[in-house]
């Protein structure tokens, strides 16, 4: 048999014939990005790595050959024993490393020795990631849009998470970037994945979507805590149409403290979470904040903070930045809840 070297192109088109896709590359590459679906299967792992890049640069490439055959050769006998003997001969892989070279190959010559039908990317992740970029303006481009915009607090998670219940498409930036987008917006225990993820994230989760059907986003900053939305998706959003999702202030409150309760329950997270804000606001009120959360004025300060600093800001983020934010169509949810927002996603969606 003889390995099959696909395209990067041809792969991405053809990633659900194959019954796995296997990533050679060490631990921290596999976590920094991978191919959807992906498993990792380290040809080398990080320590493995390090130590024959180290003999390459400081003895010579034949000594790290060597050294690093040894290893590969190890570690591919262990891959085969754990994940291999329950396969039947019809199993066929994808298998890829960083530019498609000795590290996948060599994986993919013992698996086709084996008698699997083996696949490989040409060029590897380094290709993937060609095609995830050059793929992404077309892909964003192509959908007509349903941007949810509203103040802080005004429910807009909860609708997009109310349609997407009703089947339609839903395109939740903020639970791709695990973040709540703000400067408060960390989840604690949360870690955003690396800017390369996400927009793999983000692509992949387009190419689902059928351009015949709207697809509802929230109005989202060009960042989404520490990573940017890819540039030609924003770009497409803030051309787009605009809902303006209404919710009275004091329910804005509540659904605050509901959806962030660890601001209640740990105020030291709280304030560590307004020291963001000191630049913006001045030592003497973000300490004056941190007080009060301190003495248990959480929601006090809540409500101060949506008058004095988000509202005023989202205002004027939105007038400038959405083209068709006066052409918006108003949506008054009557409370927070979510019979309220089924309603509203009902409405939508007839």
């Amino acid at each position: 048999m003889t390995v099959q070297i696909l395209p990067a192109v041809e792969a991405i088109a053809r990633l659900g014939e194959f019954h796995a896709v296997i990533d050679a590359r060490s631990p921290s590459e596999f976590a920094e990005d991978r191919l959807p679906g992906a498993v990792n299967w380290p040809s080398l792992d990080d320590e493995e790595r390090r130590l024959v890049g180290t003999l390459y640069k400081q003895v010579s490439s034949f000594e790290a050959k060597k050294r690093g055959a040894a290893l590969v050769a190890a570690n591919i006998g262990r891959h085969i024993e754990a994940h291999v003997q329950d396969k039947p001969k019809g199993w066929q892989p994808l298998v890829y490393c960083w530019r498609g070279g000795k590290r996948s190959g060599s994986l993919a010559l013992v698996l086709d020795q084996i008698g699997f039908r083996v696949s490989l990317v040409e060029g590897g992740y380094k290709a993937f990631r060609s095609e995830v970029l050059q793929q992404l303006p077309a892909l964003a481009a192509s959908f007509a849009y349903q941007v949810v915009c509203g103040p802080t607090g005004s429910g807009k998670t909860r609708l997009l998470q109310a349609l997407q219940g009703r089947g339609a498409q839903v395109l939740d930036l903020e639970g791709l970037a695990r973040h709540r987008s703000s400067v408060l917006g960390l989840v604690p225990g949360e870690q955003q994945p690396s800017q390369k993820h996400f927009d793999t994230l983000v692509w992949q989760q387009l190419r689902r979507f059928d351009p015949a059907r709207p697809v509802f986003v929230e109005s989202e900053s060009r960042k989404v805590g520490n990573l940017a939305v890819p540039e030609p998706l924003i770009d497409a959003m803030r051309a787009s149409a605009c809902i303006h999702l209404e919710l009275p202030h004091a329910e804005r409150v509540a659904l605050l403290l509901e959806d962030y309760p660890w601001f209640v329950q740990d105020p030291e997270f709280f304030c560590s979470r307004l020291e963001a804000l000191t630049q913006l606001r001045g030592r003497a009120l973000v300490s004056q904040w941190q007080q009060r959360v301190r003495a248990g004025g959480t929601a006090d300060v809540v409500q101060e903070l949506l008058v004095t600093h988000y509202d005023p800001t989202y205002s004027a983020s939105i007038e400038r930045n959405f083209r068709q934010w006066s052409q918006a169509r108003v949506l008054a949810a009557r409370d927070r809840s979510g019979e309220s927002m089924n309603d509203l996603a009902r409405e939508l969606t007839n």
